[in-house]
């Protein structure tokens, strides 16, 4: 008899899917097969489908791709001896749910052996992006029934009182660790990203959105959002911003003064680009105080380049640029630990706002665009 198929949403070209069906692999010794709840629409699955396809530093995308790294779902096997623990060293179970790292690095080059985050891996893989769905088993991406889950990779395990449609921010809330690094950098004798510290978000997308949360969970003073969605800024706010922005409708030169006349004429502290355009990179360093921080974590995909003036906008400002190239896998389980927490302060289980089947990619990905929306989010068995 023959092996089930499982479906997968499969981006065979930028801006094509085909749904297409796959043998249900048996996972090799050190491989897991995880049957899939929920997976994100990500920025960089938005530019991808757009055909935005040099990424994380020059890495060139090999078609078909199933995309998907935003991952949840429940262990279905685990290969060879069938013992397997998580990052935290829990040992995992057929049944448990996980949420599945994005990434793999070699743990050979340079970078790995020298304690270097895995986006610095000279060789490292992503599920949803760079393994091709050209090479068996097939099932690198979370936008299909089943993920397999190869050699070197990490699961962490769910709470069990946390719901998966908060679960699936894991992986971007991550990213915001970016903050635990910015409380490093500082070009003066004083604490960098200091208890108090004004902030401006740009960009209030799901991960704008995370780093405006872990903001002020570490204590931000003023937290300012800044984008071109009503939608958006209204749910910043629920979040914890104090005041909004809406690019749509102010100049660059309103924008700014608006900044400075809530800074005392100084202005931002802490400026976080996550608007994912670099226009925004020049007007974050605009905004910033002398001796300000630039977190730039917006900008995954190469969309062109701008003009800066590395007198004004750094060496007079003395100012401090911290590029996030993705998150660190010790972010996880804190991460999901303190969203449970802070669920009952924050909407959390109102960030997921559209669910599609995998029929329903296309209309998942159009959705993902609109400004009144989200997280979108693919359930593979619907």
């Amino acid at each position: 008899m023959p092996a089930p198929g499982v479906l997968a949403a499969t981006l065979v070209r930028p801006g094509e899917y085909e749904i297409r069906e796959y043998p249900l692999p048996e996972p090799a010794p050190g491989c897991v097969l995880v049957r899939m709840e929920m997976s994100g629409i990500c920025g960089t699955d938005k530019h991808t489908y757009q055909g935005y396809t040099t990424q994380y530093g020059g890495r060139k995308l090999e078609f078909p791709i199933i995309q998907g790294h935003e991952n949840v779902g429940t262990i279905a096997a685990i290969g060879g001896s069938g013992k397997f623990t998580d990052f935290e060293g829990e040992a995992l179970a057929v049944g448990d749910r996980v949420v599945v790292g994005a990434n793999v690095s070699c743990g050979r080059c340079y970078y790995c052996t020298h304690d270097f985050p895995y986006y610095c891996c000279e060789n490292t893989t992503d599920y949803g992006n760079n393994l091709s769905a050209k090479n068996p088993p097939h099932l690198f991406g979370g936008w299909s029934q089943y993920i397999y889950v190869v050699p070197g990779s990490f699961l962490v395990k769910v709470p069990d009182h946390l719901p998966s449609e908060v679960a699936v921010l894991t992986e971007i809330f991550a990213v915001t660790v970016g903050l635990d690094r910015a409380k490093q950098m500082s070009v003066f004798p004083s604490e960098s990203f200091r208890f108090d510290d004004t902030v401006v978000v740009f960009g209030v997308g799901p991960l704008g959105m995370c780093f405006l949360m872990k903001a002020r969970m570490m204590g931000a003073g003023t937290i300012i959002a800044i984008d071109k969605s009503e939608y958006r800024l209204n749910f910043a706010k629920r979040l914890g911003a104090d005041f909004s922005i809406n690019a749509g409708t102010t100049s660059q030169a309103d924008r700014l003064q608006l900044v400075k006349d809530m800074t005392h004429g100084r202005g931002a502290d802490v400026a976080i680009e996550c608007a994912g355009v670099p226009q925004a990179v020049p007007e974050a360093l605009e905004l910033l105080r002398i001796g300000g921080l630039l977190v730039e974590a917006g900008n995954f995909s190469d969309l062109g380049e701008v003009s800066l003036s590395p007198h004004r906008h750094i060496c007079a400002k003395n100012a401090r640029i911290l590029g996030v190239g993705g998150e660190e896998s010790a972010a996880y389980g804190p991460g999901m630990r303190q969203m449970a927490r802070y669920m009952k302060n924050y909407p959390l289980r109102e960030f997921v706002t559209h669910r599609f089947g995998l029929r329903d990619v296309e209309a998942a990905m159009r959705k993902s665009m609109e400004s009144e929306s989200m997280k979108v989010v693919l359930e593979p068995w619907q």
